[in-house]
């Protein structure tokens, strides 16, 4: 085997059978904060406005906590931000996959030490 292999992982977490949390949609929550919407995130992540409101909708319900806080139009627009439960979630998710690629990299290197 090359020098080159690198272990890869993907994680997702689940409720009833259905996706909460991925990489993927955490960068979907990241893009709402970003773009202070559900339509710019969309845009950001290239992906149809549909798709993007679905996948939120499916993580607050999964996760039982609101996680986007929806601004109603006016004179200067509406938007989404993130609720502190939105927030929160995103940097123990990310924290959660750091600590899970380097518990990767370590178990790997133990299976593996000529690769």
């Amino acid at each position: 085997m090359s020098a080159d292999i690198t272990p890869r992982l993907n994680i997702w977490l689940e409720h009833d059978g259905k996706v909460v949390l991925s990489p993927w949609r955490l960068r979907l929550l990241e893009a709402v904060d970003r773009a202070g919407s559900i339509s710019g995130a969309a845009e950001l992540l290239n992906v149809p406005y549909k798709l993007a409101w679905e996948r939120l909708a499916e993580m607050e319900e999964g996760s039982g906590s609101p996680l986007l806080e929806r601004h109603v139009g006016g004179s200067h627009g509406g938007g989404t931000s993130l609720t502190p439960e939105g927030r929160a979630l995103i940097d123990r998710f990310a924290h959660f996959m750091a600590v899970m690629e380097v518990a990767l990299a370590e178990e790997f290197s133990s299976h593996f030490p000529r690769i």
